[in-house]
């Protein structure tokens, strides 16, 4: 059968709500997609140019369009969700998450057992969960068994068998951790009230439990059994301890879901919070390798009906840091102050402590990676055509005017490359001029490279506003390299960068690497440069010392400090150590001169 056309495909598809599937020459499924209006959102793919390359290939590859209308927009959201998962298409975001998590049991029995389980069997158990990590599982379950006993043993515990006398009591009995139902030494009805507590206590709710024991408690002192009383104090104060820890807000946010995203230009992690009376009872980041350089709104949205199924979420009201379009049924809230804002802003903190962890890991395993990552950042925050894989950093010392030097200090692959280092003494330059000292040292740079035909880096970074870039833009103009190297230039106050024809400054965000690298590179080209100024200006101060002898010259003074190594040397070596070096006439007014 022949190909349909695309335009024809295109013609034949519905205005309204629906997902749609691309598939290849081959019949292979390629990308997966939702709309709000099925031809308006899948013709745009095919009526404009695509700045991101992974979209242009995409669209050369589609031979073939199918689609399933759907009646609203968030059908299409959970259809496009269950379609990914099933067929993992090439060019549709990876979730990466392929465990499975860990649930607290409640088993359908009688005196009912609890216990982790990765498991989920319909069996009319209650599962609770699933919870991110066996550890938040564990922790969870220390605390109930600390609080309530509970059997642990797997007998049949009918009436009948406990009044036939069947089963006897365990070590867990006489260790204080089981009351001994299997003899009959608890009842029915008292456990299945500590049950109801267990599951308030699960969902984040304390009150029930605190209630109750405090009530004990004071029954006990009245009657005075002090040291029962005692027993169940200890009690009150875990349960208080466990609920200090877990409480982040006002106790009145309840069933609340807190999602927030952050992206790079390659993945993009968003961590979940669930809230239960002010407590965080479940907390999660996923990670999502982006395939068609996806919004942050595209992503979080895709990620939030994922993680909402995964972790069965049942709240109908979520904070996010902007309107995400979801469910109808759900109420959607973007704070900007308070206690829910600060919840956002905790989230967030969650979602960038796992990436940085991520990238951390990276930079250990597989370091290449963690390079080629940096060098992609940089490109976008910086508006690169090409990668900055080798950038060199001006700057001037002219401290107090004296002595002019200038300083040019060498990154290749985000790293220092100190053999490529190289100072100036300037020339043409009198007195303490900036912008004529950076014209002069950027021209000499690169016509020296030129020359020796050495490579030449994708970025220059000027120590300097404005006026030191047009100063170093003249230099690559008269070099003819004007728009053949990417130059910026960086203002020390507010860290403002700036581009040549533009001013308007660029400012990264404070913690971002693309930054961090460049603070770095000016950090050093100014070390580098002082240091050399500071040796500069010791020589010439030694050097003027010596000179300002009658008799001693330029060459006299040096031969001098060849042979002693210091002026301190010079001042306390004899007259006739001074005459070895310089004659008797001179060292006799050398040695006059210090005595």
């Amino acid at each position: 059968m022949s190909q349909i056309p695309i335009d024809v495909q295109l013609s034949a598809l519905p205005n309204g709500p629906g997902v749609y599937q691309f598939y290849d020459k081959e019949d292979k499924i390629l990308y997966v997609g939702k709309a709000k209006n099925l031809k308006k959102r899948v013709s745009s793919y095919f009526n404009k140019n695509h700045e991101y390359g992974k979209t242009r290939v995409l669209v050369k590859k589609i031979k073939k369009i199918k689609h399933i209308v759907v009646p609203t927009e968030s059908d299409a959201l959970l259809l496009e969700n269950n379609l990914i998962k099933e067929y993992k298409p090439r060019y549709n975001v990876m979730l990466k998450d392929d465990k499975s998590y860990p649930w607290l049991c409640l088993k359908n029995e009688r005196f009912p057992r609890l216990f982790p389980t990765r498991r989920v069997i319909k069996d009319g158990s209650e599962y609770y969960g699933p919870y991110t990590s066996m550890k938040t599982v564990r922790t969870l379950l220390d605390l109930i068994k600390s609080v309530y006993p509970l059997r642990t043993c797997n007998y049949d515990l009918s009436e009948e068998k406990i009044k036939g006398g069947k089963y006897k009591v365990c070590l867990e009995y006489h260790l204080g951790n089981c009351k001994g139902p299997c003899e009959g030494l608890q009842s029915s009805e008292e456990y299945d009230r500590q049950i109801a507590d267990i599951k308030e206590i699960i969902k984040g709710n304390f009150k029930s439990s605190l209630h109750y024991f405090k009530g004990q408690m004071k029954t006990f002192a009245a009657e005075m059994r002090y040291e029962e009383a005692q027993r169940i104090k200890d009690k009150i104060e875990v349960l208080e301890n466990y609920q200090v820890k877990s409480t982040i807000v006002n106790p009145k946010i309840s069933n609340v879901d807190v999602f927030t995203i952050v992206a790079d230009n390659a993945m993009a992690y968003v961590n979940f919070l669930q809230l239960s009376h002010g407590s965080i009872i479940r907390s999660h980041t996923m990670e999502i390798k982006k395939k068609l350089d996806e919004s942050d709104e595209e992503l979080l949205q895709l990620a939030i009906v994922e993680i909402r199924q995964r972790f069965n979420s049942q709240s109908k009201e979520l904070y996010l840091p902007f309107p995400v379009e979801l469910d109808e049924s759900l109420i959607i809230s973007v704070p900007k102050l308070g206690d829910k804002k600060r919840l956002l802003e905790l989230s967030e903190r969650n979602a960038k402590f796992f990436r940085q962890e991520r990238f951390n890991q990276i930079k250990i395993i597989d370091p290449d990676r963690h390079t080629n990552r940096i060098m992609a950042q940089m490109k976008k925050d910086l508006r690169l055509s090409e990668e900055p894989r080798h950038i060199e950093c001006f700057d001037n010392s002219n401290i107090q005017g004296t002595n002019p030097v200038a300083a040019c200090v060498v990154f290749k692959d985000g790293k220092p490359s100190k053999k490529d280092y190289r100072h100036f003494n300037i020339k043409t330059v009198s007195g303490p001029d900036d912008f004529a000292s950076m014209e002069e040292v950027v021209f000499r740079r690169y016509k020296r490279l030129l020359e020796e035909e050495e490579p030449l880096p994708q970025l220059i970074i000027i120590d300097g506003g404005k006026g030191q870039l047009s100063s170093a833009l003249k230099s690559l103009d008269i070099l003819g390299l004007r728009g053949k190297i990417a130059i910026v230039g960086i203002a020390k106050r507010l860290e403002e960068i700036y581009f040549p024809g533009d001013s308007i400054p660029l400012y990264l965000d404070k913690k971002s690497e693309s930054l961090k690298i460049i603070q770095h590179l000016r950090n050093e080209a100014h070390r580098f440069g002082i240091t050399f100024h500071r040796n500069k200006r010791s020589k010439s101060a030694i050097n003027s010392e010596l000179e300002n002898i009658e008799g001693v010259g330029e060459k006299t003074a040096r031969d001098l400090l060849k042979k002693f190594k210091s002026v301190k040397r010079i001042k306390e070596a004899s007259l006739d150590h001074l005459a070895e070096v310089v004659g008797t006439s001179k060292a006799q007014k050398i040695y006059g001169s210090f005595h």
